[in-house]
């Protein structure tokens, strides 16, 4: 069942209920493989991450989301901060009615390693791709560029 559909500068997006909301994800990396999540709240395949919340910095909000997520324990030193994607026309519209514009803080984690990483109840799935596997994943409209910047600037 789909809890929540994303938009990317779609005009026919529904508009924001709700001011802009600050999410941070990660692209995790591992021998140029991208680490991606398959979200169980829409079935598509995303970057690990999630909101900020109000007494969190950016970066806070990652070491947080990513042990929730993964069960990954990361120094805040290993996190780069590489980009924040954050036109109005990121938007995420949830069953519930309320619709939010996003701003997406994207860190990059290098991993010399694959670790071992448990599957939360926010994902149905985890694996590393590589950019030709990748582009053959249904990705969240959100994340698809970020995914393909860090292709593109390897």
């Amino acid at each position: 069942m789909q809890i929540v559909q994303f938009y990317r500068g779609d005009p026919n997006a529904p508009k924001p209920t709700r001011g802009a909301h600050l999410g941070a994800n990660a692209v995790i990396t591992c021998r140029d493989r991208i680490l991606l999540e398959k979200r169980w709240d829409c079935g598509a395949w995303g970057l690990p991450g999630g909101g900020v919340k109000a007494h969190e910095t950016e970066e806070e909000a990652m070491i947080r989301e990513l042990y929730e997520e993964l069960g990954l324990r990361v120094r805040p030193q290993s996190l780069k901060r590489l980009k924040v994607y954050g036109e109005p026309g990121r938007i995420a519209a949830y069953r519930d009615g309320s619709v939010w514009r996003m701003v997406v803080v994207a860190f990059g984690l290098e991993l010399e390693a694959e670790p071992a990483l448990t599957i939360s109840r926010e994902s149905r799935q985890v694996a590393f791709f590589t950019r030709e596997e990748a582009r053959a994943l249904d990705i969240v409209i959100t994340h698809r560029d970020i995914v393909e910047d860090w292709f593109l600037n390897r």
